[in-house]
């Protein structure tokens, strides 16, 4: 096999070879060079060289003819698909070559539907004037103050008529939105308990693995970095809405809020315990099953072991 490249490697060296000779002549020939003349083997490759270097400026001045690609010849279904990758500020940009383009109303909809999931407006017949370019300037600028004064920054979109004054149209519009800071919407949530309790709910846990509906739930509502009142609160509503969420498995399981909230603070624990460098001794998973069962005793053995095997393998509940 290796000779067999190596007469296919040496082919087309003869033929290159071959080709730079045919290019020499045909020159000389045009000049009334005599034929015969053989040229030198050195000067052939520096023919051949030539001759590369003639189809890469060749290729250059071709592309640079060419330029970019003109959105406004493509059809119209094509040029939106492209235009739809970009970005706000891309777009923007994109703006001030394709202007009929980008600026169509499609796109910047979609930019703010993609970033804020909900919020009131949507769901309302447009003002007079309305441009979702212009909302997703707003819609920018009120996360900022947000994430500088929540309070200011609700208030801000309130007043541009982008939410209603409403706890669940707020708890809707957080659950929905990943550009708050989650510092500040801990804050906002631990003053507004109204717009917590709400948010709870907006949470389907149906048919989850315990740890993996805590995860999700942490998510969201993040968990803050000491224990105390408020995070009672959390694991409280979460028990709740568990319990909800899942009747069927708690009757099949035995379980009720208040044993669901002994987990929680357990699984908690132990993904403090398992993720810390400054605990030396972890906890094995017969101390977890003994220390849970008996802060709740209806619990069966096998699916306390399942939750510390889940914390074992994937990670902190509330990291």
């Amino acid at each position: 096999m290796g000779q067999g490249l190596w007469r296919v490697a040496r082919n087309q060296q003869l033929q290159q070879e071959s080709y730079g000779e045919q290019g020499c002549l045909g020159r000389e020939q045009s000049r009334g060079m005599a034929p015969s003349s053989a040229p030198h083997p050195g000067h052939r490759r520096q023919v051949q060289g030539g001759i590369d270097i003639y189809h890469l400026l060749k290729a250059r001045r071709s592309k640079e003819q060419e330029g970019f690609i003109n959105l406004e010849m493509l059809p119209p279904e094509l040029s939106f698909t492209i235009l739809s990758y970009l970005n706000a500020t891309d777009l923007c940009l994109a703006s001030c070559v394709w202007q009929d383009l980008a600026n169509d109303e499609l796109l910047w909809q979609g930019l703010c539907k993609s970033t804020w999931g909900h919020c009131s407006i949507y769901n309302k017949n447009p003002p007079l004037g309305f441009s979702f370019r212009k909302l997703y300037m707003q819609l920018d600028e009120g996360s900022l103050t947000f994430n500088a004064n929540p309070d200011e920054g609700v208030n801000y979109f309130m007043s541009k008529g982008i939410l209603d004054d409403s706890p669940k149209e707020i708890a809707k519009f957080i659950f929905c939105t990943r550009t708050l800071n989650w510092k500040k919407l801990r804050i906002y949530l631990d003053e507004r308990r109204d717009v917590l309790d709400d948010l709870v709910t907006l949470h389907n846990f149906r048919n989850q693995f315990l740890p993996n509906a805590l995860r999700e739930f942490f998510r969201h509502i993040h968990a803050p970095e000491e224990r105390g009142e408020y995070l009672e609160t959390l694991i409280t509503k979460f028990s709740h809405r568990f319990c909800a969420c899942n009747p069927d498995l708690m009757r099949e399981l035995g379980l009720s809020p208040d044993a669901v909230y002994v987990l929680c603070y357990s699984l908690i624990l132990l993904s403090i315990d398992l993720s810390s460098p400054h605990v030396k001794n972890k906890m094995s998973k017969r101390e977890f099953i003994r220390n849970t069962r008996r802060a709740a005793q209806n619990i069966s053995e096998d699916f306390v072991g399942h939750l510390y095997d889940n914390i074992y393998l994937i990670g902190h509940v509330a990291a």
